[in-house]
């Protein structure tokens, strides 16, 4: 049990849907009760009403494909489809044993097709492409070095933040490069904390105030590096804040915004490692809330946008795990999710409240807050009908 609940913490799965699967499986492992209270770092499990309480602090982060064979295992038990040794060693062999599908170069490089496609979406002006390949290499080059050294992880955030900006702005006073933030904010949303923050609402939502509170303080202190990191490039490329305002100088035809879409796809599955057994779900996941996202958000603006992507996501993640042979829906949701909340909205108006001059700064708080509490909602939702729909005999993790 103490080895389940740190590996899906240690994949991403939120607190309260690591409670809610210790404590389903429990009966299947023979154990009559258990006390569990997950957080973002660590788990508390006690078996039994006067039984000891044991912590165990989460490992290094698992891959995706990790998470989802983990997230399979947890379902077999449940249903009594494995004993609980033949759990264990299926455990130790098929997740923390199993070495990546592809080079550790390749899945930095993913950022990449993530950058492009983001900014296909955002201002998709030809040389902000290519300043936003430009940009993802630096992105890619900085996740390499944190994967040979991780004890630089700190600074990841601020320094990502830097490089690009510089790059961004130095090209914008050669007049080569217009609308920077935005191509700086495709550029950086692989990094940026939008999930945690969503994760950390839905938390809250959920009763979960410690964890959900913890994340969102890591979240908000990650971010506010980001903008330090773009001021600092900003200073030292001497740019002025009109150089920084939230301005599209070209509009994101249904062409661009679906090649934009299927590149960031892409790049997701690159650098998740995705299971590729899972693949066709998970492309059609995140093809119906991007569909979704957009077309709402275009016409009810961003904050409900948010809401049709994350319920859109859910929903149909939900229907295609009740197929023959279909993944655990958050297999198939936890990508989608990352396209519908890659943090932009965080940065966008964080941003604005940092070079702009001050006059909305209630605004874009207001603005930041709604797209950030909707995308929770819509995800709280899904999330509550998975759990109505699935069977007894199975998990949802």
């Amino acid at each position: 049990m103490i080895t389940i609940g740190t590996g899906l913490l240690a994949g991403g799965i939120s607190s309260v849907d690591v409670e809610d699967a210790l404590t389903g499986l429990a009966p299947a492992v023979g154990l009559d009760a258990i006390n569990v209270a997950a957080l973002p770092k660590g788990l508390f499990l006690t078996v039994g009403a006067g039984g000891a309480t044991r912590f165990e602090r989460i490992g290094p982060d698992l891959r995706f494909d990790q998470t989802a064979k983990l997230l399979d295992i947890v379902d077999s038990i449940h249903a009594r489809r494995l004993s609980v040794d033949e759990a264990r060693q299926t455990i130790e062999a098929e997740v923390f044993a199993t070495a990546p599908r592809w080079p550790g170069w390749l899945t930095c490089l993913g950022a990449v097709p993530i950058g492009i496609g983001l900014c296909l979406l955002l201002e998709p002006g030809p040389v902000n492409l290519v300043f936003a390949a430009l940009g993802s290499l630096v992105v890619a080059g900085a996740l390499a070095i944190n994967s040979r050294h991780s004890s630089l992880g700190p600074l990841l955030p601020v320094a990502s933040a830097f490089f690009v900006g510089v790059l961004m702005l130095i090209g914008c006073r050669l007049d080569w490069l217009e609308s920077p933030l935005r191509t700086i904010v495709a550029t950086l949303a692989l990094l940026l904390p939008g999930s945690a923050v969503v994760t950390g609402l839905t938390e809250i939502s959920a009763g979960a105030l410690s964890a959900g509170s913890s994340r969102l303080v890591s979240s908000t202190v990650q971010l506010a590096m980001f903008i330090a990191g773009v001021a600092g490039a900003a200073v030292v490329t001497g740019t002025g804040a009109e150089a920084l305002v939230n301005s599209q100088l070209t509009d994101s035809t249904w062409w661009l915004s679906s090649l934009g879409v299927a590149a960031a796809t892409l790049g997701l599955i690159i650098y998740l490692h995705t299971p590729l057994e899972h693949t066709l779900p998970i492309v059609l996941t995140i093809g119906a809330a991007a569909l979704a996202q957009l077309g709402v958000g275009a016409e009810f603006g961003a904050a409900i946008g948010g809401l049709a992507g994350a319920l859109t996501a859910s929903l149909v993640a939900v229907v295609l795990s009740r197929l023959p042979r279909g993944p655990i829906w958050r297999i198939s949701f936890v990508p989608a999710f990352l396209v519908v909340a890659p943090g932009s909205f965080g940065l966008l108006n964080a941003s604005q409240i940092e070079f702009g001059d001050g006059s909305s700064v209630l605004a874009s708080l207001l603005a930041a807050g709604a797209t950030f509490f909707t995308i929770a909602i819509g995800t709280v939702i899904g999330a509550a009908v998975a759990h109505a729909v699935e069977p007894r005999d199975e998990v949802v993790a």
